[in-house]
Formats: C-alpha cells, structure tokens, sequence
C-alpha cells in the first residue's frame, strides 16, 4: 500500500494552514474572536508543538530533541504571527525528514509515560499519521472560521 496519498493530503492540510493565516498583521494573528480565549498565534504553536513535534518527531521519529522540548503548545510563551508561523514551518520540516526515513507499518519508536498521554500506543506509524492529519484538517477549519471573522475571507472548497 503506498503512503503518498496519505503524505499529500496532510501537505495539502498544512498549506490550507499556512495560506489562511498568510498576509494578517501581527494584530489580527494575536486577537482572539472565540469564547475560549484561543488564538491564530496560539493554534499555531498547538500544531508545531502538539502534532508535528509531539506525533511525528518524539513518536514517530523517537527523536531526543523533541522528546526533550515537549509541552503544552497552547502554553507557549507569547510571539508573533510571523514568530509562530515560522516555528510551525520549521516543525514541518523536521516532521518531513521524520517521515521520510520512517516505516509506517512499524510501531512508533517511542510512547510517552502516562502523565504526558495517558492511552494505549497506536499499532503503527499510521495510525500517528492519521491522528496527525485529522487534527491539521480539524484545526485548518477552525482557522478558517476566524479568518472569516477577521476580514470576510473564505476558504471555499466547494462552489
């Protein structure tokens, strides 16, 4: 079975990202328009930290840099827009050699304790995989709903 489809769909994901919060000011990637509080900022360092550091470099990859720098990406220190979206490019990149060097039917190389993610380890890197496009598409219509917030623009996948 190959993976490139899987692979391509979770880069389209991420572009669909990185294109809905391309061309807003620091003002506007800072300002949260949800009840909860989030941010685009903040969301952003989620999917660096969370998904493509946590998934895809500590478990899949077992990486010790990332295994070391773990936590809550909601958390992260303030930056900017321009801040974050260069810390999720750089997490990309890193999460590309991951998966370019990985055997997806294998188990990941790495499980966190029970304090850090408190479920059973997933079977195979796919199923990391999985987990990992699902919450980048999740999150990518999340941002969307902001962006429309913010200045009326729409991400349209269907006319």
């Amino acid at each position: 079975m190959s993976d490139a489809p899987l692979l391509a769909q979770l880069g389209s994901e991420r572009r669909h990202v990185l294109r809905t919060v391309d061309g807003l000011d620091d003002h506007q990637m800072r300002r949260s328009l949800v009840p909860s509080g989030w941010t685009m900022t903040r969301l952003l360092n989620h999917l660096a930290f969370d998904d493509e550091m946590f998934w895809i470099s500590a478990v899949l990859g077992g990486d010790d840099r990332a295994i070391a720098e773990l936590h809550d990406g909601w958390a992260s220190e303030p930056m900017t827009g321009a801040e974050a979206v260069a810390i999720y490019q750089r997490e990309i990149a890193r999460s590309d050699e991951v998966l370019a060097a990985v055997d997806l039917d294998a188990p990941p190389r790495w499980w966190p304790p029970a304090s850090v993610f408190d479920a059973p380890p997933m079977s195979t890197g796919r199923e990391v995989l999985f987990r990992v496009l699902a919450e980048t598409s999740v999150h990518a219509g999340h941002l969307d709903i902001v962006r429309e917030l913010i200045d009326g623009h729409q991400h349209l996948v269907v006319n």
